[in-house]
């Protein structure tokens, strides 16, 4: 009995270190993942931003950097490329966009989605925005920010709030708004976080 419980304690020990381990990897091994494409996807896009005649936005390919995104509450050294598509892979990148709905300062809605807790984690904090805050694109022809106006917790199967009218799917937009979304609470994909906001001014790169 004593060998068959030494045994169980050992083997439960062993188990345990495995978890910790591999909670260890999800929180910290994958944004080391993130953080290697972000260098290149950033690197890539102040390039294009550098460039005499920006080129204009139109489709990206699947996992190709778009925009840059900059959130001022969350301090200076927040900056995330946001890669087209919302897939397992693309949200590995970083912050994604939803294809097919607006782009960056567009009439429509501008969705984007993103890990909050792996994968660097880029909207961990979006709890944390308030009603007024600036939600900074930078896009290849011209600078886009955002106010916003905005946030709810929703089911997972709530996807009215991604319409190009956010909560009125069918609606034709007049406006140009942006909508991030992130599993909520933190550690589960039970909900969804949802933070809206709406053009506020926009700087034309080509000046």
């Amino acid at each position: 009995m004593r060998a068959a419980l030494r045994a169980f304690g050992e083997l439960s020990i062993t188990a345990g270190v495995i978890i910790l381990l591999f909670c260890a990897y999800l929180l910290w091994g994958t944004g080391a993942y993130t953080d290697r494409q972000q260098t290149v996807l950033r690197e890539q896009l102040l390039k294009e931003f550098a460039a005499k005649e920006p080129a204009k936005l139109t489709r990206i390919r699947l996992g190709g950097a778009m925009a840059l995104l900059r959130i001022p509450r969350f301090g200076r050294d927040y900056r995330y490329a946001v890669v087209e598509g919302v897939g397992s892979e693309e949200l590995r990148m970083g912050p994604g966009h939803y294809p097919g709905s607006a782009m960056p300062g567009k009439v429509g809605n501008f969705v984007l989605s993103g890990h909050r807790t792996t994968y660097a984690a880029p909207f961990s904090r979006l709890d944390e925005l308030r009603r007024g805050d600036d939600i900074v694109v930078d896009a290849r022809e011209a600078r886009y920010t955002y106010r916003v106006t905005g946030k709810r917790v929703v089911e997972p199967t709530e996807v009215g709030v991604i319409a190009p009218v956010p909560g009125k799917p069918g609606s034709k937009p007049t406006d140009a708004l942006i909508t991030l979304s992130t599993c909520h609470p933190e550690y589960s994909a039970a909900q969804r976080l949802i933070v809206f906001g709406e053009l506020d001014r926009s700087e034309d790169r080509r000046r």
